[in-house]
């Protein structure tokens, strides 16, 4: 038996996210189906994190284990063919031992959000980011992101529906660049609540768009309330980068 490390990029259009579920196919059933069509055996796709509906990824990272022997680029090779034709590239295969666990073992994960900052509608990026027409202050979103970083109580920031058994986390990264018409949020953690990075993409528009100050900012985030912080923004925009081991 060898269990083998995957690194991953798919487009989350057309998944209703990373994890199997009844209502409509999956990254994870997909890659499992790939897995047994071209083994016969079925499998377990352990993901680094979940992805929402519509999330993408460029450095996903999961595992498997498998009995029947291959090379690592055989494995990819024969893995991208039977992925076809869904949006879903392995890029990197790689042999570990058992002691591997892509999410368990994982000390770090982080992800970039895309805003396209302009008037015209967009037609190479629709579903790929956030399109925001009104103009936005990157260097003041910047500023205000600095708040959150560190240790804090991101209740105000949490999904509702989250399950992760505490609020506190430790956000080592939030920086806010403009390249062009484009604004990326570059988010960094251990790990993260459920719409965490979402939520705080939504309340960091209010910022650059100067509806909000980085104290209002500060407020929302002791407030402990999620209905005192901004608005979830799309998931077209977010996207998970890399995990870290």
């Amino acid at each position: 038996m060898q269990r083998w490390k995957l690194t991953v990029e798919y487009d989350g259009r057309p998944f209703v996210g990373w994890q199997r579920q009844d209502n409509g196919p999956s990254v994870q059933q997909n890659l499992e189906e790939a897995v047994f069509r071209l083994s016969g055996e079925t499998v377990r796709v352990h993901g680094s994190g979940r992805t929402d509906a519509g999330v993408h990824a460029l450095g996903q990272v999961c595992h498997f284990d498998l009995e029947k022997p291959f090379t690592g680029l055989k494995l990819r090779d024969a893995l991208n063919f039977h992925l076809k034709p869904a949006p879903i590239a392995v890029r990197e295969v790689e042999a570990v031992d058992e002691r591997f666990h892509a999410r368990l073992t994982s000390i770090g994960r982080s992800y970039v959000y895309r805003i396209v900052n302009r008037r015209a509608p967009l037609a190479l990026d629709a579903g790929r980011a956030w399109h925001v027409t009104r103009p936005l202050n990157a260097e003041a979103m910047h500023e205000a992101a600095q708040v959150l970083v560190g240790a804090h109580d991101f209740t105000s920031f949490r999904a509702a529906l989250c399950q992760a058994k505490s609020p506190l986390k430790t956000l080592d990264r939030l920086d806010v660049e403009r390249v062009g018409e484009e604004l990326r949020i570059h988010a960094a953690a251990r790990s993260f609540l459920h719409h965490q990075v979402r939520n705080m993409v939504g309340t960091l528009e209010l910022v650059g768009a100067g509806k909000w100050t980085a104290a209002d900012l500060r407020a929302a985030l002791e407030a402990r309330d999620r209905s005192k912080a901004g608005p979830t923004c799309p998931p077209d925009g977010l996207y998970f980068v890399a995990a870290r081991y």
